[in-house]
């Protein structure tokens, strides 16, 4: 898994391949996912992270590198038909994405449909696995209960999804060390905290939590605070 470290590698090189360095934000330019690219190959993030339109421009800017393409599927708030959650899967993992992190149906979760819940995970889970890709479920955990946690994980692992990850930073949620290290001792698969990670101590507080993954757009300032 990406976190595992290097022999004799520097912590801040080991830090930043755990980065999904991202920019999901809806008035983001050519110009500035250009950028994005660019910063993640000089600074060896593990991957990009940004809306479907911009999945063939990163697959362009990052062939031939170690940084993945990712995207958010039914992003931010998970309500889309599940049809319409695997077209667009679909159709960004033949633009070259190979991480897809799909937003649950939350209100099927807190509504105590389970079934509904994994049946969804698992179609964009077998859809990924068959292009070779991984898939990350978010949680939205700033919108659930302590029980709605654990369960919305339980039911993502079971489902086949390759990490549980706290949230979309777009509804007010941000990743808290109580949360990752419930997700943590909960699952196997793996963990991405995402949300209001802004400095090398946020950064390194969650992966002491139990953190494999972190989504962030603030990873440069991140790793240029643990080069220093």
């Amino acid at each position: 898994m990406s976190s595992a470290k290097h022999s004799s590698e520097p912590e801040w090189q080991t830090i930043a391949r755990m980065v999904d360095h991202t920019n999901l934000r809806p008035e983001a330019t050519h110009d500035q996912i250009v950028k994005l690219c660019a910063e993640a190959k000089e600074f060896g993030f593990g991957a990009v992270m940004v809306n479907p339109c911009y999945v063939a421009l990163c697959e362009s800017e990052l062939r031939g590198t170690a940084v993945m393409v990712g995207t958010v599927i039914g992003f931010p708030l998970g309500a889309t038909l599940t049809s319409v959650k695997r077209f667009e899967a679909a159709e960004c993992l033949d633009l070259g994405a190979r991480e897809i992190d799909m937003v649950m149906n939350i209100g099927a979760l807190k509504s105590g449909d389970h079934a509904f819940v994994l049946a969804e995970i698992q179609t964009l889970a077998e859809l990924a696995h068959e292009r070779e890709a991984i898939l990350k479920v978010i949680l939205e955990t700033g919108l659930l209960t302590e029980e709605e946690k654990v369960a919305a994980c339980q039911v993502s692992e079971k489902a086949g999804a390759d990490f549980v990850k706290t949230s979309t930073g777009f509804l007010g949620g941000t990743a808290t060390v109580a949360d990752v290290a419930l997700m943590r001792r909960t699952v196997k698969i793996g963990v991405k905290a995402s949300g209001g990670i802004r400095s090398a101590s946020d950064a390194k507080a969650l992966i002491a939590a139990g953190a494999n993954r972190l989504g962030t757009s603030s990873g440069v300032k991140i790793i240029t605070e643990l080069r220093s």
